[in-house]
């Protein structure tokens, strides 16, 4: 059976990949992720899963299916990435709290010599934050390699008031776009996706 390579290091996103019945090696790359002052969120997220799957690509080829994923947290304007330190954690979650904000994730997919490249944007609601919702969320570690400092699958999840589009965008990866682009590009034809 075919497997696929999974050009990240995300954990998050090679637990999502795992449900299903295909081999998956991990290859994570290492990359420029600094983001271009003015791009558009959402050509931000494609731009970055691009960079990463092409530099696994260049290296190894496309006989095997290549996935490659960045997820950009957006609110009012601003990008969120992960934290650098506890204090910008908690401003990050300050910033969301009592508020909307948007989930972008960009994937890259490449597979004998075919290429696919789009984003899925989702929509979360936050409840409002007390102090010390914020502090001992942040005790916990969790928020600190998160885009947004928080976690939706994780204890992050109390704060989510609601979402509005793919959940598992949100976690790192819109499954049911990629299984959709995986078979248009032919790759899932004939095979069981989960056993």
């Amino acid at each position: 059976m075919p497997k696929m390579i999974l050009a990240s290091a995300s954990p998050r996103r090679r637990e999502m990949l795992t449900l299903f019945s295909f081999p998956l090696e991990i290859d994570a790359p290492v990359v420029d992720e600094t983001p271009i002052p003015g791009l558009a969120p959402a050509a931000l997220a494609e731009m970055l899963a691009e960079r990463k799957g092409s530099s696994v690509v260049g290296r190894r080829g496309d006989g095997d299916p290549v996935i490659a994923a960045d997820t950009v947290v957006v609110s009012g304007g601003e990008l969120l990435g992960k934290p650098r330190d506890t204090e910008d954690a908690e401003r990050m979650l300050r910033l969301l709290s009592g508020t909307d904000h948007e989930v972008v994730t960009g994937v890259a997919l490449w597979w004998r010599g075919k290429k696919q490249v789009f984003s899925v944007t989702s929509t979360v609601t936050f409840k409002s934050l007390k102090e010390k919702e914020i502090s001992d969320y942040i005790a916990t570690g969790e928020p600190m390699d998160k885009a947004g400092a928080y976690a939706i699958q994780g204890i992050g999840g109390f704060m989510v008031r609601s979402v509005t589009g793919s959940v598992s965008n949100v976690v790192g990866l819109p499954i049911a776009e990629v299984i959709a682009a995986l078979q248009e590009m032919g790759f899932l034809r004939g095979l069981t996706i989960y056993t």
